[in-house]
């Protein structure tokens, strides 16, 4: 056990240290940080469309009659729920993209297959380190909301920023495993990147579609939905299912990035 442990950390800090190291992660990052911190302060503080001020005026038109808004709980589902959600469909397919098939173009991926580290140990580290530096990247948000919400009144209940962030997190190690796994079938990081935006985008509407046919099989839809699931847990509700099933996506992804690293050795011998 110490063994596998000790390989997938050195295949883990390998992975961070090339992205630490690309010119292109960090753009992706910057770009990422523009436009979340756009949004950020858009829906909260814009003098016009912003959530203070919008509550400032209807306590003015309506004084005592307006009934009270939650405005920390609205801000976390139109910026976790709809803005982060949005971003991270495009941002993580471009992390996901050379995680193999960068090994596959410079040749390396024959000798990790044909290693003494297993298949599901590379494919594990290599998931850790892609999931580290999307945590890397939303840490400065995490900072800003717990900022914003330190000033609230009544106090923000702490599980409800947690589990927004939970279910982000949930959300990127679930398409990063799929996008692995798609990124171990080819040589192009541009195809792979593409593969695994239009795969996550039909998981994401799954519900729609769940919703429009009746019985069982709209029931079982809606349940494999992405965007269903995130949605429960960013409303501040620790589901159990939910959890299941984001960590069912992170198995299988790996699970299948391992088959197919097998597959490719099999293969060449």
């Amino acid at each position: 056990m110490q063994v596998i442990f000790a390989n997938i950390m050195a295949i883990y800090r390998r992975e961070l240290q090339s992205y630490f190291a690309s010119p292109l992660a960090y753009a992706i990052a910057c770009v990422f940080w523009i436009i979340s911190g756009l949004f950020f302060v858009y829906i909260l503080l814009d003098p016009q469309q912003g959530l203070i001020a919008q509550v400032a005026f209807r306590d003015q038109q309506l004084a005592a009659n307006a009934p009270p808004v939650d405005i920390t709980y609205t801000f976390q589902q139109l910026f976790l729920g709809n803005v982060m959600s949005s971003l991270a469909l495009f941002v993580l397919p471009m992390l996901s993209m050379g995680l193999y098939a960068e090994e596959r173009k410079r040749g390396t991926l024959e000798l990790l297959a044909t290693s003494p580290i297993t298949n599901w140990s590379v494919a594990v580290g290599k998931l850790l380190g892609a999931l580290t530096f999307f945590i890397f990247m939303i840490s400065p948000l995490w900072l800003y909301e717990a900022i914003a919400f330190s000033s609230a009144t009544p106090p923000v209940q702490p599980i409800v920023p947690f589990m927004g962030f939970l279910a982000l997190i949930l959300l990127a190690a679930s398409v990063l495993s799929l996008g692995m796994f798609i990124s171990s079938l080819t040589d192009s990081t541009l195809l792979a990147a593409v593969f695994t935006f239009v795969l996550i985008m039909s998981l994401w509407i799954l519900d729609l579609i769940g919703k429009s046919i009746s019985g069982p099989v709209g029931a079982a839809l809606t349940h494999l939905s992405l965007l269903k699931h995130f949605s429960i847990l960013v409303q501040g509700i620790f589901d159990s299912s939910s959890l299941i099933l984001f960590a069912s996506y992170i198995i299988l992804g790996i699970f299948l990035t391992a088959q197919s690293v097998d597959t490719f050795r099999f293969q060449r011998s």
